[in-house]
């Protein structure tokens, strides 16, 4: 594919996929979308994207395919389900997989992808949905040199920063510690918004002056943009990678809890940070 533009296929698009979407037609890629949303494939259209009913049909023709649904079982449903593109992936076909899932499920994505002669790229995305319209996201891979060499001129459209971290899974080892540092540093900020507000302090003056000290933390940076949504989800992954190395992790495993708490409070009643609510 050296100097020629992939046909890409991306399945999923959200918030963030249309995003995606939209930045790889700016840069010349022909792109093919599914979704199960109709408001969201409508928006695919209009940006020209070609838009087709099943994943299998997007195998037909793309030569690099990028995966975004957010659960695993989602994922393992599009890609290996009835009409699922590995009915028709074609050889040579990379299977970029973006959502954030388990290690375990992209390594077994890899080895039936690999029976058909295409190779799967691990590269959960991170920094949201501002840095998606700007393409400036940041990308965790993981995959064979080459597979993730091919990777870059299509994640390079919507990625300021791309970081191979090694084999198909260490992409989403990545993601997980990323996101497992994240939800730890968010609930310090609740708490610790809690307890100094109690002081009658401005929390943004506070706020300001601890982003110049050893409590900065993109966390506080990003605070309004946070909502929690996933984080129990996350920290699930978390927790199973945990469970199958047999390691104790008491702060995750608390940490797993109090986000349920935490995603009501960040939607009704946070502590005001930036002096706005999200």
């Amino acid at each position: 594919m050296a100097g020629e533009k992939e046909t890409v296929g991306i399945i999923g698009v959200g918030r963030m996929g249309l995003a995606m979407l939209k930045n790889m037609i700016k840069h010349g890629h022909t792109v093919l979308a599914r979704d199960v949303d109709e408001t969201q494939i409508a928006e695919a259209r209009k940006a020209g994207a070609t838009v087709v009913d099943t994943p299998a049909e997007i195998g037909k023709t793309a030569t690099f395919v990028i995966a975004i649904p957010v659960t695993d079982e989602q994922v393992n449903d599009v890609l290996l389900g009835p009409n699922g593109l590995i009915e028709t992936v074609r050889p040579g076909t990379i299977v970029a997989v973006s959502s954030t899932v388990s290690p375990d499920t992209v390594q077994a994505l890899d080895e039936k992808f690999r029976a058909k002669g295409a190779n799967v790229l691990d590269a959960p995305l991170c920094r949201g949905r501002a840095y998606a319209d700007a393409g400036t996201l940041l990308a965790l891979v993981g995959g064979k040199p080459d597979v993730v060499e091919r990777g870059r001129a299509v994640y390079g459209t919507f990625c300021s920063d791309i970081a191979h971290l090694g084999e198909v899974g260490h992409g989403q080892v990545g993601k997980a510690m990323n996101n497992m540092l994240l939800w730890i540093n968010s609930i310090g900020l609740i708490e610790a918004g809690q307890l100094a507000a109690t002081t009658g302090i401005d929390l943004p003056t506070l706020r300001d002056a601890l982003q110049m000290s050893s409590g900065k933390s993109q966390a506080l940076e990003d605070w309004d943009h946070t909502t929690f949504t996933f984080a129990l989800k996350d920290m699930q992954i978390v927790s199973q990678m945990a469970d199958k190395a047999g390691l104790s992790l008491p702060m995750a495993g608390a940490v797993r809890e109090m986000v349920k708490e935490a995603k009501r409070l960040k939607a009704t009643n946070p502590p005001a940070w930036t002096g706005r609510k999200t």
